[in-house]
């Protein structure tokens, strides 16, 4: 059976000459297997080219009054929506040197008149086959490229969503609200972009870094799941006994974190930091914290930016037993602790930037209705004996 060629939509080629004889010359040799369109000067030759639908190719004169070829093919190079139509010289131009111009230019072929049909026409259809290739595998890799994509952040998306159910699932079972996740998520970012121009820290606060530490640090109190009931939802002071166990939730955190790593069989890069928070943020400046008594720079960076965030937010936020701490004086609580419990650079950049520290508290305040479900979870879990 004959391929109907009614079917086969026909390439289009744009001839460019500014002698009528040579355009009708042109447009009879290739109307029986192109569409043909023709301009007589440079000006309206570029117009051509970018209108829709361009050209497939285009064979351009030199020697043209205005605008030479050379210009007009500079121009086509130039321009985004032009610059893959292949452009084939047809000049009567015969020196060496005017044929390497051309070609520098970005033209794929230089034919000299008078022209041969037949090489016109086989040149013609190898360059068309050569751009029909190279858009194949230019449509590929944009769609490759779109897919993966695509694909990355359904993989983030996954990750951000496991990641706060996970923490959910920790803040379900402590007396803190869910909102302590995003608020102290925030500020470990708001003092991070802060602490950039700080030569102590801005060759690692890169704007990666920052991106993994607002991923991972949902994660900082994970260990709290492995902590009895008896203990996280007591309102009072912990006896010394109680204390320590209360301690382990670095430990535990930390080793949950490690048991996921394992299973996945592979380290994860965001993963790593929130082990360095989850296991690292109590620790102090001075060395008085926990779990490692570790001070100064020994502590993880991330660490370091959690114990601000998660001490301020501790200190301003209401609790089913208590009444959160006015702005003001937790504030003054963390500038006392500069140089003990915290980095002394953090301190003042957390001085500089407090108050966007209370627009993001502001913004995810705890409801009366989120304090009224955590009061009656934990006169049920209290009152069972838990």
């Amino acid at each position: 059976m004959e391929l109907d060629l009614d079917f086969v939509e026909k390439k289009t080629i744009l001839v460019v000459d500014d002698t009528p004889d040579n355009l009708s010359l042109m447009s009879g040799l290739l109307k029986d297997e192109y569409k043909v369109k023709v301009a007589n000067n440079g000006e309206k030759a570029l117009k051509i080219a970018a209108s829709e639908p361009r050209p497939d190719l285009i064979l351009l004169d030199i020697m043209m009054p205005g605008m030479d070829g050379y210009e007009v093919c500079q121009h086509l190079k130039r321009n985004p929506a032009t610059v893959d139509i292949p452009v084939i010289f047809l000049t009567a131009k015969v020196e060496v040197e005017d044929e390497k111009k051309g070609l520098e230019l970005g033209a794929v072929d230089y034919l000299t008149k008078p022209v041969s049909p037949p090489i016109v026409m086989a040149r013609v259809k190898n360059h068309l086959a050569l751009k029909a290739h190279a858009d194949f595998l230019r449509d590929k890799s944009e769609y490759l490229e779109i897919e993966v994509a695509k694909r990355t952040r359904e993989v983030m998306a996954i990750q951000d969503v496991t990641i706060l159910a996970m923490a959910s699932l920790a803040e379900t079972r402590d007396s803190d609200t869910g909102n302590h996740i995003r608020r102290t998520q925030f500020y470990v970012k708001i003092l991070a972009e802060k602490l950039k121009t700080n030569q102590r820290f801005g060759a690692q606060l890169t704007e990666h870094y920052i991106n993994m530490l607002f991923k991972s640090a949902p994660l900082h109190d994970i260990g709290k799941v492995g902590i009895p009931d008896r203990i996280l939802l007591k309102p009072g002071r912990f006896t010394p006994d109680e204390f320590e166990i209360m301690k382990s939730h670095t430990a535990l955190g930390r080793d949950a974190i490690m048991h996921a790593e394992d299973q996945l069989g592979m380290s994860v890069e965001f993963l790593s930091m929130a082990k360095e928070i989850a296991y690292g943020h109590q620790e102090k400046w001075d060395s008085s914290g926990y779990p490692e008594g570790i001070g100064g720079d020994q502590i993880p960076l991330s660490a370091r930016l959690m114990a601000v965030a998660d001490v301020y937010d501790a200190l301003i936020s209401r609790r089913v037993y208590k009444d959160g701490m006015p702005h003001e004086k937790a504030v003054s609580i963390i500038i006392e602790g500069k140089g003990t419990h915290f980095d002394p650079d953090m301190v003042d950049a957390f001085v500089e930037v407090q108050e966007q520290f209370r627009e993001v508290a502001k913004r995810y305040a705890d409801s009366d209705t989120d304090m009224a479900k955590k009061k009656e979870q934990l006169d049920r879990l209290t009152g069972s004996g838990a």
